[in-house]
């Protein structure tokens, strides 16, 4: 159970707002530094490309996790965690899907959904890219948190962590792994 969720069990015991942790591109490797940089975390978000399913299953056993499938993610995956994610955390809407583009380069499906369901926070993966960037015309936050594996062509391995609080998005961090660390 999340904080949040908690707290509306017991109001008072639990600060207000929820720390995510979030995540993409592992591509089957986990760095055990993740674990530290997010042990303060209440959820960890991950935006696809686990690799293989122990992955998911060790963010599972860690903190309360919320995931899409990406592209190279196989059926144990698929069968458990879907393409898009719509959700309420504390007062913000947010999206998740793996391949979604950025402001002004949406894919078409991507762009439908953003329309569609009208969300504060887009958060997509995919391109390796670290992205925290304003779309004024839809009126949302976009972030995509790069890669932490070690499998693609980008040079530094990325995740950002941030909190929710009622309806804002707040202390926004982006966090370098170490590129040596071979844990």
């Amino acid at each position: 159970m999340s904080r949040a969720q908690n707290r509306a069990a017991q109001p008072g015991q639990y600060p207000v707002g929820v720390q995510i942790g979030l995540l993409s591109d592992t591509h089957g490797f986990l760095d055990e530094a993740i674990f530290t940089y997010f042990e303060k975390c209440d959820e960890v978000w991950h935006a696809g490309d686990f690799g293989p399913v122990d992955v998911m299953d060790r963010l599972k056993a860690f903190k309360p996790l919320r995931g899409v499938f990406g592209n190279i993610d196989g059926q144990e995956i698929r069968s458990e965690l879907p393409e898009d994610l719509h959700w309420r955390c504390e007062g913000v809407r947010v999206y998740m899907t793996h391949n979604g583009g950025y402001p002004g380069h949406y894919t078409p499906r991507v762009a439908e959904q953003l329309d569609q369901h009208k969300p504060t926070l887009f958060i997509c993966g995919h391109s390796h890219i670290t992205r925290v960037m304003r779309d004024v015309k839809r009126k949302l936050l976009h972030m995509n948190p790069g890669a932490c594996g070690r499998v693609g062509w980008h040079e530094k391995r990325t995740l950002l962590r941030f909190r929710v609080e009622g309806e804002k998005i707040n202390n926004v961090e982006l966090v370098e792994l170490d590129p040596h660390s071979n844990k």
